[in-house]
């Protein structure tokens, strides 16, 4: 018996028959577009919608669903976050079949006046919107993922990313993507965080965890 026949059996014999390899996503037709009036694909994302600014959530707007479309359901996300992570910044779902645009600045409230639901963000678990609070460096892509789906969803407001995808399988029709980018180029300052004013800054300020105090006095480091 050859080497490499001999290292290939005891590979095999070390992983064993209790190692599988990962289920593959779900893939769903990527027909839907999706689109903003406040930035295009690949473009940057005006301050406005980040923790940099006003922290509303962006316009956005979608081409004509698939026949049998029950309700919509909305994620944003960043792969590019620190350690490896997607930090999630939007969970929205049951958005009305017949809705083809959202305005900005959707209130962060768990259960909206047309009957969609938000579940919650990286941001200190807040519901709603939570904008783009990248780490000085590389520029960050924010996908606006919009899914259309054959049913409305029986989940109650402030699920996760997870809990949102584990009840969307096998009900996808459709899906359509945005991606934004934001890059920050300064550093902000912040009150030392032992200050007075440092804890009243962490209470409004840091309430989206856009800002977190690090061991150096009068810096911050941002999220995602």
């Amino acid at each position: 018996m050859n080497l490499s026949r001999v290292l290939w059996l005891l590979a095999v014999s070390l992983v064993g028959p209790g190692c599988r390899e990962a289920p593959q996503e779900e893939r769903i037709p990527m027909t839907l577009q999706v689109t903003s009036s406040a930035f295009g694909e690949g473009e940057t994302i005006p301050a406005k919608y980040t923790v940099d600014g006003q922290d509303i959530s962006p316009p956005l707007a979608w081409s004509n669903p698939p026949s049998g479309t029950a309700s919509f359901a909305l994620i944003c996300d960043d792969p590019d976050a620190p350690r490896g992570t997607t930090w999630v910044h939007w969970v929205l779902f049951n958005l009305p079949a017949d809705m083809r645009e959202l305005k900005e600045g959707v209130p962060a409230e768990g259960t909206l006046g047309n009957g969609a639901r938000q579940g919650k963000n990286n941001h200190f678990s807040n519901v709603g919107y939570g904008g783009p609070a990248p780490p000085l460096g590389k520029p960050h892509r924010y996908f606006f993922k919009l899914y259309a789906l054959g049913t409305k969803l029986d989940l109650p407001a402030g699920v996760s990313k997870d809990q949102l995808l584990a009840a969307m399988k096998g009900h996808a029709l459709a899906e359509g993507r945005l991606m934004g980018k934001y890059q920050r180029g300064a550093v902000h300052p912040a009150p030392p965080a032992r200050s007075p004013m440092g804890a009243a800054w962490l209470s409004l300020g840091g309430r989206r965890g856009a800002w977190l105090p690090n061991r150096y006095p009068g810096c911050i480091l941002a999220s995602a």
